[in-house]
């Protein structure tokens, strides 16, 4: 088994109630991932176009984006669709994470690249369950492409 993943996680949520819960789970879960939140799609796209990643030689890329389809602004199609078409982020994983249950989206969203589509449960405890289903997945046990470029495997 690998080392715990440390890379930032990126959270594009607007809610700062399940943004909140979100977090407490994590802590309760150990996640070692720094976690960046931005609260629009306009927000996320400047730190990641203008912020630390415009020069990948020096940047720390991200584990993973959990992103809300429903923000303000720019709207979580809009970022998933903007990213999965440029090259420099095109493989950074990002699985939806939002209320939305509607399969026009869902499938929008797959068909533009997105890696997982989790629907935020209403109850805590089935809250706290798709937490833990993304965190053992997507953080311990899914090997993202940067953790295979540090260690040389091919």
């Amino acid at each position: 088994m690998r080392e715990p993943n440390k890379t930032p996680l990126i959270v594009v949520e607007d809610s700062d109630e399940d943004f909140e819960v979100l977090q407490l789970f994590m802590e309760d879960m150990a996640v070692a991932n720094p976690i960046y939140r931005f609260t629009t799609g306009d927000k996320a796209l400047d730190f990641l176009y203008r912020g630390q990643y415009k020069s990948a030689e020096t940047a720390t890329w991200p584990s993973m984006i959990l992103l809300d389809l429903n923000l303000p602004g720019t709207d979580g199609r809009e970022v998933l669709e903007r990213l999965k078409q440029d090259e420099q982020f095109r493989e950074i994983p990002i699985v939806i994470f939002t209320t939305n249950s509607d399969p026009r989206d869902i499938k929008f969203c797959y068909r533009k690249g997105a890696n997982g589509y989790l629907i935020k449960p209403v109850r805590t405890e089935q809250f706290e369950k798709a937490v833990q289903a993304f965190v053992d997945y997507w953080l311990n046990t899914n090997t993202p492409p940067e953790w295979v470029e540090l260690t040389g495997i091919e």
